[in-house]
């Protein structure tokens, strides 16, 4: 007589233990190379966000055009964080409340595509804790929100060029103790702040990746070309070409400025 139990793997010890074994070898391998995780999550990196998921650099800043794909990729890093780092604490930053909800949104997403994710001990709208104790925090730019957290293992920061300096400045000190990482991402906002500063003069410490719209499968050429008619040449060299092109209230470029500043300033200050 046929009987359903006998074909009930769920009561099968040998197939039990060989899917155990098989989560527990897909385990290991995502946490060497967080491609296998964004791969799970439904996502295929373009060759440059595989570079960023796979940097062990502590310092990462990217330059990338609009609807580039560099708050998806941010994402899927903070989610492997969380996942293969119990205990790690990341932080998403943005200038509003808005942009941090929507990078925030990015992670939940990813993190609802995953087949068999870690369990959650908790989550809100703007928070993600794990049972192995790792949080991801979503945060406004405002420098009187951020100032109680401590032992950030993650930071990233969302639309950085558009960040206030002080901000950028009262953030980084939670890494001090921690050894923790800093992704910084946007397009460009004029020769000035923080972010341009990191990039055009950063130094070595950075690992940097630059995508222009051209350099973006997913953008179609016909659409660019008729974006750059419709916004005009400035805002397309910012906002697709990744170019730092002057404010239009700078009364001084910054290349002017900077030789200034390399020579002796007192005839400037008329002293």
């Amino acid at each position: 007589m046929y009987s359903e139990k006998h074909n009930d793997s769920s009561s099968n010890p040998l197939l039990i233990e060989a899917a155990r074994n098989l989560v527990a070898r897909r385990r290991q391998a995502e946490a060497r190379d967080p491609v296998l995780l964004a791969r799970r999550a439904g996502i295929e990196p373009d060759a440059w966000q595989a570079d960023i998921l796979r940097t062990r650099a502590k310092q990462t800043i990217m330059l990338v055009t609009r609807q580039g794909g560099k708050s998806t990729i941010s994402s899927i890093k903070a989610l492997h964080k969380a996942e293969y780092q119990p205990g790690a604490l990341t932080l998403l930053l943005a200038p509003s409340y808005r942009q941090s909800k929507e990078l925030f949104r990015k992670v939940k997403d990813a993190y609802g595509a995953l087949v068999a994710p870690s369990p959650l001990a908790s989550e809100s709208s703007l928070e993600m804790e794990f049972e192995n104790g790792s949080r991801i925090v979503a945060l406004p730019g405002k420098e009187e929100t951020i100032r109680g957290f401590s032992g950030v293992s993650l930071l990233v920061v969302d639309e950085a060029a558009r960040v206030p300096d002080a901000l950028y400045q009262s953030i980084r000190p939670m890494l001090a103790v921690s050894g923790g990482s800093i992704v910084l991402l946007s397009t460009p906002f004029g020769k000035r702040g923080f972010f341009h500063h990191e990039w055009a003069q950063g130094g070595g410490s950075w690992h940097r990746t630059r995508i222009t719209a051209y350099d973006c499968p997913r953008i179609a050429r016909e659409w660019l070309e008729q974006e750059r008619k419709a916004i005009g040449e400035l805002w397309f060299r910012q906002e697709y070409l990744c170019e730092f092109v002057e404010t239009s209230d700078q009364v001084f470029s910054y290349e002017d400025i900077a030789r200034a500043l390399e020579t002796d300033a007192s005839p400037l200050f008329g002293v």
